[in-house]
C-alpha cells in the first residue's frame, strides 16, 4: 500500500479532469457545489468548459445533447444528495433514448457514509435501475480505471447512462479531509487509530 503524501496539495479532481480531457471531453455541465469542486477547478484549468446551469437535471439534459451531437459521452458533474437525485428525469430520459452520458456525483466522505455526513444519501441504490453502471470510487489510486470503465461501458453495446459515485475523500486534498473526518481527534484509541490508519492510506 502507497503511503500518502500528505503535505501535497494534488487531489483527486485533477485526475478526474484527466481521464475526460483523455476521451475528448471538451464540456462539462454541472450546478456547483463543495462535494465536487475539485472536479470543477481541475476541468477548468485543463481548458474544459465548465458550464454551470440553473438546475442538476438541465445539466444532465444538457450532457445527453451533447454525446448525440458529438458521439462521444456527454458528462454532468453533480453535487450529492439533492444534487444527484434532481438528475433522476434526466439520467431516465437518456436510459431510454440510448444516449451515453457519464454523471459524477459528489458523495460523503466513505468513513462518514450513513452516519448523518451533509446530504449522504444511498445514490448507487437510486441509479441502479436506470443506468448501465453505478459505481463508488473508494480509493484515489481508482479514479483513474474507473473512469475509463464508466466510458467504456456507457458507448459499449446498447449506450446509455453511467453514474459513478466520488466522495469527499478521493477528491480533496489530504488536508482537507483529515479536517474533514478526523476533525479535532487526538489519534488516541482504537477509534483514532482506525482514522489515522485510514487516511494513511485512502
Amino acid at each position: 500500500c502507497q503511503k500518502v503524501d500528505e503535505k501535497s496539495l494534488r487531489h483527486g479532481g485533477e485526475l478526474v479532469a484527466k481521464v475526460l480531457q483523455s476521451h475528448g471531453v471538451e464540456h462539462i455541465f454541472t450546478l456547483s457545489g463543495g462535494h465536487i469542486a475539485p472536479i470543477l477547478t481541475a476541468s477548468e484549468k485543463l481548458g474544459i468548459r465548465v458550464v454551470d446551469t440553473r438546475h442538476e437535471v438541465t445539466a444532465v439534459f444538457a450532457a445527453d445533447a451533447t454525446a448525440r451531437l458529438s458521439g462521444i459521452p456527454g458528462v454532468a458533474v453533480v453535487t450529492a444528495g439533492p444534487g444527484v437525485t434532481n438528475t433522476v428525469t434526466a439520467v431516465k430520459n437518456a436510459q431510454m433514448a440510448e444516449s451515453p452520458i457519464v454523471v459524477l456525483g459528489g458523495a460523503a466522505a466513505t468513513l462518514l457514509k450513513g452516519k448523518g455526513a451533509l446530504q449522504d444519501i444511498d445514490q448507487i441504490s437510486l441509479f441502479k435501475p436506470i443506468t448501465k453502471m453505478a459505481i463508488t470510487v473508494t480509493k484515489v489510486r481508482d479514479i483513474v480505471p474507473k473512469l475509463r470503465e464508466a466510458f467504456k461501458v456507457a458507448q459499449s453495446g446498447t449506450p446509455g447512462p453511467v453514474f459513478v459515485e466520488l466522495p469527499i475523500d478521493v477528491l480533496y486534498p489530504f488536508q482537507v479531509i483529515k479536517k474533514e473526518i478526523a476533525g479535532s481527534s487526538t489519534g488516541k484509541g482504537i477509534v483514532g487509530k482506525v482514522v489515522n490508519w485510514y487516511l494513511n492510506n485512502y
